[in-house]
């Protein structure tokens, strides 16, 4: 089988950048349109789509920051100046972030738990759509991924959970390479 060369060394080279790493210019409307078509080309047993994206750019994403850094303080009274900031610029790191969100749910035949990788699938293939069109990503989940109370303010309904918050934006810097796993050391092989 020939090998695609051009996508072998994206796979080898392959980085996320730091979301404080990234600044504009980002993504256009046609461009995010464009990631997001890309990323839903995913497994997808059933084709149920058990997933949905929304997509925080511009000033809305310091609003919901401000909210979002008022709820952390609610939560943690005593909490430091330099992580108020942290806080109040949760969305504002890069110019878009967007939310890969989990709609799995009981189904007949389809397992919830394929429904759920389904969903990591697309963030991966969120992230590597973000890097075929020259922005840089990264896939975090941070607390308020996994505090509900925070989720009518970032358009996530109840039942649903986050799989992911993709940041894009233009690299400001070149990451550096960082150790990866030996494969001896997590490949188990049964057969020849």
């Amino acid at each position: 089988m020939p090998v695609n060369a051009a996508l072998k060394s994206y796979l080898e080279t392959r980085r996320s950048i730091p979301a404080f790493q990234m600044s504009e210019p980002g993504p256009s409307r046609p461009e995010i349109e464009e990631m997001l078509k890309l990323a839903s080309r995913v497994p997808d047993h059933g084709k149920l789509a058990p997933w949905r994206f929304v997509v925080y750019s511009g000033a809305e994403r310091e609003r919901i920051s401000l909210e979002l850094a008022k709820i952390a303080m609610s939560n943690k009274p005593d909490m430091a100046e330099d992580m108020i900031a942290v806080e109040k610029n949760r969305l504002t790191r890069a110019p878009v972030v967007i939310a890969v969100v989990s709609c799995a749910a009981p189904h007949v035949k389809i397992p919830e738990w394929e429904q759920v990788l389904s969903a990591g699938a697309v963030c991966l293939n969120l992230v590597m759509a973000a890097n075929a069109l020259g922005f840089a990503s990264n896939w975090l989940t941070e607390w308020f991924a996994f505090d509900e109370s925070t989720y009518p303010l970032l358009g996530i309904a109840s039942g649903e959970r986050v799989a992911g918050f993709i940041h894009i934006g233009t690299p400001k810097m070149h990451p550096g390479e960082r150790p990866r796993p030996v494969l001896a050391d997590i490949v188990t092989f049964m057969g020849e």
